[in-house]
């Protein structure tokens, strides 16, 4: 039998590469979406069924244009991995006002077209699931997420319509809430950090087990993505054990 096939978008170094490589261990074809080409055919070279699809999602042409692509040469996605995410820390006056569009774009908007373009199939097939990943900033507003929180809430607010839509015909939508720093490989290298992340005195010296660990929040993706239909959930919010809240 043909495997299935997952599409996930935002395929880095961090949660995207230990959620492809996942699935791909679940049994799935996995077509793996990202801007960052070389690390997406490192990535088709390590993990056995899975593809490298380079593009800038929130490029809306090229985006519809890659899931086309996908369709042709894979074949239809049962399952959707949203985890692409664009962020900006700073206050709304320290912000560019285009920061807020760029955010909402990759985060919201780009959810809406590849819910558009996957779920009718998912619908017809009465079986699917569209996972999403974000954070707390969808929860709740401080001053450095002014132009980041709105894109997040309006996120999470999107998938629930989504999940209520598409419930009751067979497709299971789930937002996923990870609320602590994720131990990405660049973490601890100054040399890798992008230049939005600055990380605070406090995490210095903290055990490894004090950020969620990339192949732990995989593997909570993957669950969620097959429970039983009698017992699907909607919000999760996963965080390492020493996490204040």
């Amino acid at each position: 039998m043909k495997k299935p096939i997952c599409l996930i978008t935002g395929v880095g170094a961090g949660t995207g590469a230990s959620v492809a490589r996942r699935f791909a261990k679940g049994g799935y074809q996995v077509a793996m979406l990202a801007r960052n080409r070389d690390r997406l055919v490192e990535l088709e070279n390590e993990i056995e069924d899975a593809k490298a699809y380079p593009c800038d999602i929130s490029d809306l042409d090229a985006l519809q244009a890659t899931i086309k692509s996908i369709q042709s040469e894979m074949g239809t996605p049962s399952v959707l991995v949203h985890n692409a995410v664009a962020a900006t820390f700073k206050t709304f006056l320290e912000a560019d006002p285009e920061d807020l569009e760029r955010n909402f774009r990759v985060n919201t908007t780009t959810l809406l077209y590849l819910a558009r373009a996957l779920a009718p199939a998912m619908v017809e097939a009465g079986d699917g699931a569209i996972m999403v990943t974000g954070n707390t900033a969808a929860l709740r507003g401080i001053p450095t997420y002014a132009v980041f929180a709105p894109s997040k809430a309006a996120q999470r607010i999107l998938a629930q319509s989504l999940a209520r839509d598409l419930g009751p015909k067979g497709v299971h939508v789930a937002y996923i809430t990870t609320d602590a720093a994720i131990n990405a490989p660049w973490l601890g290298d100054d040399t890798q950090k992008p230049s939005w992340l600055k990380p605070p005195p406090s995490w210095k010296n903290k055990p490894e087990d004090y950020f969620s660990n990339p192949n732990a929040i995989a593997d909570e993706v993957f669950h969620i993505a097959h429970q039983d239909r009698s017992t699907w959930s909607f919000d999760h919010i996963i965080r390492p054990y020493a996490e204040n809240w």
